[in-house]
């Protein structure tokens, strides 16, 4: 088995520019398990299967997994039991299972991946025998603007139950990736494809540059044999071990005695901002440590220069409020949706910071709740906000919403962006358990607000946004 920088090594190597090809499997290669898994859970919870087509879907899954059948016939009965349904239904459904279920199954390296081939220029496609219903969300949320896929017919906006043309399974996944390279003027001779199935053989000896990714025992044993590139990614992290769950009760244990000490001080003292900024220098270093994260901090010097500041920070995980409490520290509140007021993890010490919940469903009560937050600004009191409003399922960025830049501009304070790197990977958006690892921040230099006015608002939203993107897409800095 190869290593992952072997593989980076060999994407350097490769010709730069649009006429290699990175043709990317989908399932097994760049997520872990099966979307095709996925959503035959979500109709068996909606009961939108039947008995006769469970048991036929049954038996064709046992003859490809056992008798090594196409998986024509499989995706043959999963086509026809969508008969009838509207592709915007489809859609729109599909979208819905990608942020709650599919987008955890991504590998966090398979972005690393993705992002080498594209500084390389390299034109990269998604084959997979997969329905564009499953595959769209991811190769958008991936970047990845080619897909082959097996399509379903549809006519008037409804599903006929039938196939456009053969699954992409086998040598016809290989076809459509030859044809694709015919239609783009790209040789096959330089380009690079990756599967973890011995089903994809085909397309596999038909590039110059095969990688046996994330294989199974059988694809492993060809790819020794003819030399291939072989590499596995590290899963990413779910579920709720018991270490990974004792830990987390214990760091949200720890996290609570640090908020009643600080309590206690505040009211021996008299005041609360003394109790907030003694949970806030604390607080956050003793849960992480439980929790067995390691934060590496780049740029720290601008958390302090320019305060008070509304700092953003980018929101995948239920882990960000502490991580950025590392970062600020003190002399610090929030603005946070009201769903947050309940949330067992950030209820106390919103409850002791003082944080301002918005009504997002409600824009007279939200920009009344930002009213208090301007105040605190002018009176020395930094804003931490998630401008995307909402946890992401993936390190992509939402889009940003405009309350924490209203509150920049009306009180003259700079902005000052925490771009977080890697905590979905450790603690998912829906997720109660954290898991032991490392989590990168960047802080970046602060953006000054002093010439902003409502009218260039988008603008200066847009070029925040954009810091952001560029932070991401370089990856985390040396510290």
């Amino acid at each position: 088995m190869n290593r992952v920088k072997d593989l980076f090594s060999a994407i350097d190597a490769a010709p730069p520019g649009p006429s290699t090809i990175a043709a990317f499997d989908l399932d097994g290669t760049l997520i872990t398990g099966y979307t095709a898994s996925a959503v035959y859970r979500e109709r068996l919870r909606r009961f939108d299967i039947s008995v006769a087509e469970l048991l036929r879907t049954t038996g064709a899954a046992l003859d490809t997994q056992f008798r090594g059948a196409d998986v024509g016939r499989l995706m043959e009965i999963a086509v026809r039991g969508l008969t009838g349904r509207s592709e915007d239904e489809l859609t729109e459904w599909s979208q819905r299972l990608f942020r709650q279920e599919i987008a955890s199954m991504i590998y966090p390296q398979a972005r690393r991946l993705l992002d080498a081939h594209r500084r390389a220029g390299h034109r990269i496609v998604m084959a997979t025998s997969a329905t564009l219903y499953q595959a769209y969300w991811i190769a958008d949320d991936l970047g990845i603007d080619d897909i082959l896929c097996s399509r379903p017919e549809v006519v008037d906006g409804l599903l006929t139950g039938e196939l456009t043309g053969p699954a992409l399974w086998g040598a016809e996944k290989a076809k459509a990736v030859r044809d694709f390279a015919d239609r783009v003027g790209a040789p096959l001779s330089e380009a690079f494809a990756y599967s973890n199935g011995a089903e994809d053989v085909p397309m596999l000896e038909s590039v110059g540059r095969p990688v046996a990714l994330n294989p199974d025992r059988r694809l492993a044993e060809i790819a020794r044999t003819e030399g291939w590139l072989s590499v596995r990614l590290a899963a990413p992290e779910r579920g709720a071990t018991p270490v990974a769950t004792a830990r987390t009760g214990l760091a949200v244990g720890a996290l609570m005695a640090t908020t009643a000490l600080g309590v206690t001080a505040g009211v021996l003292s008299g005041n609360r901002r003394t109790a907030a900024n003694l949970v806030g220098t604390f607080g956050p270093d003793v849960a992480l440590t439980i929790c067995g994260i390691d934060v590496q901090i780049t740029g720290q010097d601008n958390a302090w220069s320019r305060r008070p500041a509304v700092f953003m920070f980018n929101h995948q995980s239920s882990l960000d409020m502490v991580l950025v409490g590392k970062v600020i520290r003190r002399d610090v509140t929030g603005v946070a949706k009201k769903e947050a007021a309940r949330d067992p993890r950030f209820a106390a010490v919103g409850a002791l910071l003082d944080v301002a919940y918005v009504d997002r469903a409600d824009s007279v009560q939200a920009r009344a709740a930002l009213a208090p937050a301007v105040e605190k600004l002018k009176a020395g009191t930094s804003i931490v906000i998630a401008p995307e409003g909402t946890r992401s399922p993936t390190p992509r960025l939402g889009r940003f919403k405009k309350g924490g830049f209203h509150l920049a501009l009306q009180a003259r304070v700079p902005i000052v962006p925490i771009v977080v790197h890697d905590a979905g990977d450790l603690m998912w958006r829906n997720s109660f358990v954290a898991h032991p690892g490392t989590v990168h921040i960047d802080v970046l230099d602060p953006v000054d607000t002093g010439d902003w006015t409502t009218d260039t608002l988008d603008d200066h939203v847009a070029d925040v946004r954009q810091r952001f993107e560029n932070a991401l897409a370089a990856g985390p800095r040396k510290v």
